[in-house]
C-alpha cells in the first residue's frame, strides 16, 4: 500500500498545526490549527470574520491547498487535543473536506465552541467523539484503522492518534510529556506504545513534537506543579493585600489546584475571562472537574468589573482572582489589570502569581516584558514560573523513541532551529537524514511506501 505524508502547517513554526497522512486512497487529517502570534502581532484582528485565505496569507492558519496533489479521499480530520494551535482553522478550512472530525469528548465540545463562533464559513462536517484507547475503521478498505492512545499534556483528554496500515503504524506525536502521575486523567499509556511497535510491521514513522527537544533531562509530572503552587500559595497565606493569579485558561488541571488552594489559605476563588469562563466551564459541564458549588466563573467584560467591585468593597484580602492574561494578551483580564483599566486596584505588595511560562515566541516574550513591567509599576510583586511544561524534553524523546522503535522520524511543531537538538538525538540513535530521517518544511510531501 502507497503511504504518502503531507506536512502542510507546524514544520517552520510553533502553531498552525497540520498534517496529512494517505494510506492508498484513504486520506486522514492530523491537526487543523491556528498560529496565534501571527494573528496578535495585528491589532484587533476578529478571525472569526475572516476568510481562510486572507488567514493563510497571514501565515495564521495553515496553507492546505498542498492537499489537492494528494490523490485519494478525506476520512476523517483528527485534532490531538484543544489548543487553539492544533483546533483553531478548524472552523476556517474543515469545510472543504467530506469528513467528520473525530476526537475526544473535550475536544470535540471546544471544536463546536469554535464553529459555533465563526461567522464566515458554514462548517456542517460532523462531530464524531472517541475515545482513548478506541479504534475505528477508516475508509472501505478494511486494512487501516485509527486508534486513539493516551498521553498527557497541560490540557486535559488529550492523545496521539495512531494510524495502523498494512505497511505499519504511523503515530502522531503532537504534544505531550510523560506524566506518570497527573492531577486530572490517566498516565502516559506507554505500555500500548511499546505494544504497537511489536505488533504487525512495526512504526512505520513516527511524527514528533520538538517543542523542547533541547533542554536536557525529563518533562517534571503535573504533580511536581501542584506541589510547587501550593509552597507558594501557603507562603503568602498571611499576607492581607490582594493576591491574583493567572495561568493557561485551558490548564483545567491547574486550575483546579488553584482553586483548592485558595480555599485552603482563606480566599474565596473566583474565574475572570471569557476563555476562562469557557474552558472551566466546559471541563464542569462533561465531569472532568467537580469545582465547589459557590465557585464563580465570569467571562463577560460587565460582570466581569461587577466582580471586582465587590472584591473592592468586600476587602482583596478575602479573594483569589484566577485571571486571564500570563502571555500580556492586550486585551486580557490581567493586562487590563495593569494599565488600571479594572474596578480592581493594585497596590504596593500585592502579589501577582504566574502559573505559567512565558511562550519562547518574540511577540508573547514582548507583550509579557510589557506585562510585568506595568504591574510592578503599580507596586506589584512578581511569582515567576510556578509551572511544568506539557512537551517532552530530551530524555523523553529518547524514551519514545527507545519504546517505538519507528522506521521513519519526522520532527515536526518546530523551526529548523528547533529541530536541531533532536535531529542530533535521533543521529546518535543510528538515523541518517534524508534515509530515514525527514526535516521538512510546510507544504511538503514525504513518500515513505511507493
Amino acid at each position: 500500500m502507497e503511504i504518502e505524508i503531507a506536512t502542510i502547517g507546524g514544520y517552520e513554526e510553533v502553531g498552525r498545526q497540520m498534517t496529512a497522512v494517505r494510506a492508498g486512497n484513504d486520506v486522514v487529517i492530523f491537526d487543523m490549527g491556528l498560529n496565534l502570534s501571527q494573528v496578535l502581532i495585528h491589532d484587533n484582528v476578529e478571525t472569526e470574520q475572516m476568510h481562510s485565505l486572507d488567514l493563510i496569507d497571514m501565515g495564521a492558519i495553515p496553507d492546505d491547498r498542498v492537499m489537492s496533489d494528494l490523490e485519494g479521499d478525506v476520512q476523517a480530520i483528527v485534532p490531538t487535543h484543544g489548543h487553539l494551535d492544533h483546533i483553531g482553522a478548524i472552523s476556517k478550512l474543515a469545510h472543504r473536506y467530506d469528513a467528520p472530525v473525530v476526537a475526544t469528548p473535550f475536544t470535540i465540545e471546544l471544536v463546536k465552541q469554535q464553529v459555533q463562533g465563526e461567522d464566515k464559513f458554514n462548517v456542517g462536517n460532523d462531530l464524531v467523539k472517541m475515545d482513548a484507547g478506541e479504534t475505528m475503521s477508516i475508509g472501505d478498505s478494511g486494512k487501516v484503522d485509527l486508534e486513539f492512545v493516551n498521553v498527557t499534556h497541560s490540557i486535559i483528554d488529550a492523545i496521539n492518534p495512531v494510524l495502523h496500515t498494512p505497511e505499519g503504524a504511523v503515530v502522531y506525536g503532537l504534544d505531550k510529556r510523560m506524566d506518570h502521575t497527573p492531577v486530572i486523567g490517566d498516565p502516559i499509556d506507554m505500555d500500548r506504545f511499546r505494544e504497537i511497535a511489536r505488533e504487525g510491521e512495526g512504526v512505520l514513522c513516527y511524527i514528533e513534537d520538538c517543542t523542547n527537544a533541547g533542554r536536557k533531562g525529563r518533562t517534571p509530572s503535573e504533580s511536581v506543579a501542584r506541589k510547587h503552587l501550593r509552597d507558594v500559595m501557603y507562603s503568602v497565606e498571611d499576607y492581607d493585600g490582594g493576591i491574583v493569579a493567572t495561568t493557561f485558561s485551558s490548564h483545567i488541571a491547574r486550575v483546579t489546584s488553584l482553586v483548592e488552594f485558595a480555599k485552603d489559605i482563606g480566599r474565596q476563588p473566583v474565574l475572570l475571562g471569557r476563555s476562562m469562563e469557557k474552558y472551566s466551564g466546559t471541563a464542569e459541564r462533561l465531569d472532568f472537574v467537580d469545582f465547589p458549588d459557590d465557585l464563580g466563573m465570569y467571562g463577560h467584560r460587565k460582570s466581569v468589573d461587577r466582580t471586582f467591585k465587590r472584591i473592592m468593597k468586600e476587602g482583596k484580602e478575602n479573594f483569589l482572582p484566577i485571571v486571564t492574561g500570563h502571555q500580556g494578551e492586550p486585551r486580557a483580564m490581567l493586562t487590563r489589570m495593569g494599565r488600571g483599566e479594572t474596578p480592581y486596584e493594585l497596590e504596593n505588595g500585592d502579589k501577582v502569581l504566574f502559573s505559567a511560562r512565558v511562550i519562547p515566541e518574540p511577540t508573547n516574550e514582548g507583550q509579557r516584558y510589557q506585562s510585568e513591567r506595568l504591574l510592578r509599576m503599580q507596586g506589584a510583586r512578581i511569582y515567576d514560573d510556578i509551572h511544568v511544561s506539557g512537551h517532552l524534553r530530551e530524555e523523553g524523546h529518547y524514551e519514545m523513541l527507545d519504546a517505538l522503535q519507528p522506521q521513519h522520524v519526522i520532527p515536526a511543531h518546530q523551526d529548523l532551529k528547533g529541530f536541531a537538538p533532536y535531529v542530533d538525538l535521533c543521529e546518535s540513535q543510528g538515523y541518517a537524514l534524508g534515509r530515514d530521517l525527514h526535516v521538512t518544511r510546510n507544504g511538503n510531501m514525504i513518500q515513505l511506501v511507493e
